[in-house]
This record gives C-alpha cells, sequence and structure tokens, in this order.
C-alpha cells in the first residue's frame, strides 16, 4: 500500500511539479512500481508492453473514429445547429439541463469514450457561440455520461457484474435509474454552480468560426447523424435482448453492434451527409480527419500510459493484497462492495478492472446470504468504482486535455465530480436497501 501511495505521488509531483510529459511520467513510475514491487526484471518491461497495448487496443479505434466524426460534426456547422435547435426549445438559461438530459438519454446505450468524444463538439459549441464557462456547461454532462457508465447495464461493467452476482438486468437497470437521477443533479448541476469562474480553454480543434444559416446543414440531418451511433446500439441491444436464438442474422447484428464497427458505419454516413452532400470535397474532408487524429494523438499516449501503471500493478498482484485486507474486516455487505471497488479503483485507474476485482472477491458471498440483494450489489460496487479519478485513470486525462484544464483545476472539477457521484450513489444504494 506504501509502495502505491509513494507511485502516485510521484506520479502526480512528475507531471505537475516538474512538468514532465505525462506520457513519460507513466512510463518511469510504471517501470519505479514494477521494479519495488518485485516483478521480475525481465518481466516489467512485459508488462508496460501489455499495458499499453491492451488499452490503446480497446480505445484507439473509437477515439479516432469519435474524433473524426466530432471534428466533421464541429466544421460542418451540425454542432452549430444542434445548439440553435437545443437553445431555441429550452432557452439559454436551461442549456445546461438540456445537455445533461441528452447526455444521460445517449449515455445509456453508449460506451463512455464514444459518447465523451461524440459530445464534446456540442459542448464546445454551445460555450462559444453563448460565451459560456466551458466547465460549468461541459461537467455536467459528462457526469451523466459517467453515472451511466458505472451504474447502469448494457455498459460493460454493470453488465458482467449482474452476471456475476445472477441479478436481473431490468431490475439493475430499473434501480440504476432511480439511483442515477439524483446523484446526475447534484455532482452535476448543482456542483458546477462552483464552477462558473474556472478558466478554461477547450481544445481548439472542436473550435468552429459560426457559419451562416443558409450553409448550415438541416436539424434532422444534423441530429441523425450526430446521434447514429446510438441509433444503431438502441436498435441493436432492442434486438439482442428480444431475440436469444443463434441465427446468421443474430450473429451479424452482433458484429454492427460492436463500437469500432458501429463508429465507422456512423463516420462513413456522416462523410455523405455532413460531407459530400454539402458540396465538401474529399481531399477537404481528408484534411478534417487528418486534423483530429493530429489533435488527440498525445491524449491516446497518455492513456495509454495510464494502462501501463495499471497493468504493473495488477500483474504485481497488489489487487489481490488489498481485498485480502478488507475482507477480513466485519461491515455491511454492500458498503464493503464499494469500498472495496473505491480503493482498486484509486489505486488502478480502471473502473471496469476496480468493479470486476471487487465482484470476484464478493461473489461467494452474495451467493451464499440471501439477505444482500444482488441487484443493489452491483450497483453499490458500480458507484465505488468511479470515486477519486486522478492521474492514472484515462477519464481524467481525457477531461484535462480536451478542456484544457490545469492538473489543479482538473482535480477540483473532474476528481471531485467523480468523487460526489460515487459518495451520492452510494447513499442511493442504502436508502433502496431499506425499502427493497
Amino acid at each position: 500500500m506504501l509502495i502505491i501511495l509513494l507511485c502516485i505521488v510521484l506520479l502526480i509531483l512528475l507531471v505537475s511539479w516538474a512538468k514532465l510529459n505525462p506520457f513519460l511520467a507513466f512510463l518511469i513510475v510504471s517501470i519505479a512500481a514494477g521494479l519495488c514491487l518485485g516483478i521480475p526484471l525481465t518481466k516489467i518491461t512485459r508488462s508496460v508492453e501489455n499495458g499499453l497495448g491492451d488499452i490503446l487496443g480497446k480505445l484507439t479505434i473509437i477515439i479516432c473514429l469519435g474524433a473524426m466524426l466530432g471534428k466533421l460534426v464541429a466544421s460542418s456547422g451540425a454542432a452549430q445547429k444542434i445548439a440553435e435547435v437545443l437553445v431555441n426549445f429550452f432557452g439559454v438559461k436551461y442549456i445546461q439541463l438540456a445537455l445533461v438530459a441528452v447526455g444521460f438519454i445517449i449515455g445509456i446505450p453508449l460506451f463512455y469514450n464514444i459518447g465523451f468524444v461524440l459530445m464534446v463538439p456540442l459542448i464546445f459549441s454551445v460555450v462559444y457561440k453563448y460565451k459560456l464557462p466551458a466547465v460549468y456547461i461541459g461537467l455536467p454532462m459528462l457526469a451523466a455520461l459517467s453515472v451511466t457508465h458505472g451504474f447502469l447495464p448494457p455498459h460493460p461493467g454493470p453488465t458482467t457484474l449482474v452476471g456475476m452476482f445472477n441479478a436481473d438486468m431490468g431490475t439493475t437497470l430499473r434501480y440504476g435509474i432511480m439511483v442515477a437521477i439524483p446523484a446526475i443533479i447534484l455532482a452535476g448541476p448543482v456542483f458546477a454552480q462552483t464552477l462558473k469562474k474556472m478558466p478554461s480553454e477547450p481544445l481548439a480543434t472542436f473550435r468552429s468560426e459560426d457559419l451562416p444559416a443558409d450553409k448550415l446543414p438541416g436539424a434532422w440531418n444534423s441530429f441523425l447523424t450526430a446521434l447514429l451511433p446510438v441509433i444503431l446500439l438502441m436498435a441493436s441491444n432492442i434486438y439482442l435482448g428480444r431475440y436469444k436464438e443463434e441465427s446468421q442474422l443474430r450473429t451479424l447484428i452482433v458484429f454492427l453492434s460492436d463500437g469500432p464497427i458501429v463508429m465507422l458505419i456512423s463516420l462513413m454516413v456522416a462523410t455523405y451527409t455532413l460531407g459530400v452532400h454539402q458540396k465538401t470535397s474529399m481531399k477537404v474532408l481528408g484534411n478534417i480527419y487528418s486534423d483530429a487524429v493530429k489533435d488527440i494523438s498525445m491524449i491516446l499516449l497518455i492513456i495509454a500510459g495510464a494502462g501501463a501503471f495499471k497493468q504493473v500493478l495488477v500483474d504485481s498482484g497488489v489487487n489481490n493484497e488489498i481485498t485480502a485486507l478488507l475482507t477480513s474486516l466485519h461491515m455491511e455487505p454492500l458498503l464493503l462492495g464499494w469500498l472495496l471497488a473505491a480503493i482498486i479503483r484509486i489505486s488502478l485507474g480502471s473502473a471496469t478492472v476496480a468493479g470486476v476485482t471487487a465482484a470476484t472477491i464478493l461473489q461467494s458471498m452474495v451467493a451464499k446470504d440471501p439477505s444482500i440483494n444482488p441487484n443493489l450489489m452491483v450497483l453499490s460496487i458500480g458507484a465505488g468504482s468511479l470515486v477519486l479519478s486522478h492521474v492514472n485513470d484515462g477519464g481524467f486525462w481525457l477531461f484535462k486535455e480536451y478542456f484544457n484544464l490545469s492538473i489543479k483545476n482538473t482535480f477540483l472539477s473532474w476528481t471531485m465530480m467523480e468523487t460526489l457521484v460515487a459518495i451520492i450513489g452510494l447513499g442511493g444504494v442504502l436508502v433502496l436497501n431499506a425499502f427493497v
């Protein structure tokens, strides 16, 4: 535990005090952690490489294609059109709540990283056009995305936990929505009231000049193209949930519903609807896509560095020591689940790894004790897996780099929001446990 703490402190000092590039800092700390935690010299490099490859293998396609789609949505004027429609409907006064509602709705079927890179252009379009504080407007929407990622099926973490605890998917989703709504409101719009004066100059790649009305794509075109990934995932989830029998059509739907395939189809459609159809040449579109990838290249490396650090800690077996210590304590099972997930999350950075690891430890306990509600255990662990996002979490760096914040202000905004979500989520689970 002391070694983990010292490594995290070293990482923070290298990035914030020494001003070292975060990717290099991750590599240095990952190797140092491997040495201190007793990983053989011949295997430390392998752990780092496996961590880099594992996280990039999952995220590179999604983030790159999402950045391209986001850049096109911004440059084509589609984000501007969507923002205008939302503001006209809700009014500037309530635009923050409108964005929160959109974030929650699309967050249920959409993987977090896809939702993030899709919604950033919309957030920034509202920020630039109406001269609003970026963090104040953007954080509540991202709080909605984060809650759905941690609490609600069909996201990977909650879905895995539902299976491990033999919980009911529908019941977990229903309870999850009941817990999610107050968590989003309090950690989103309410907490964001304290961030109105936080300085932020968001990533320039998504900043586009206001286009004249006659140059903007239509409202239906803008909404449908921007939300096409959501539509595809929702449709496939409904079909796969209704038809369980194996068939060629079901196999095809499973393939088409995979995140990278969904993003590729969406980008191909957007290339026509927001590009070719709008009389934009393929050369210009190619430049837009190249610029988008250049702008997120460092973000990818930073996330990869976080993956390397996580893998070194996992390979050292330190998560097993943490869990052995906690399971020897006698406490409320739902609170224990939250605490296990929280400590592993703080140590390793990955919400999904934290949730699944905590569930593995508590699986037999939940199976043997009928007084433990398995649906609430899914939510309790999901809430704990979101707490205290910091420098070993890819989401921390996504938010910092996209919103161009200092380390300190990222802690004061993003880390605080995630921690509030986790604590409020636990409170909601304990209240539900008293009635169900």
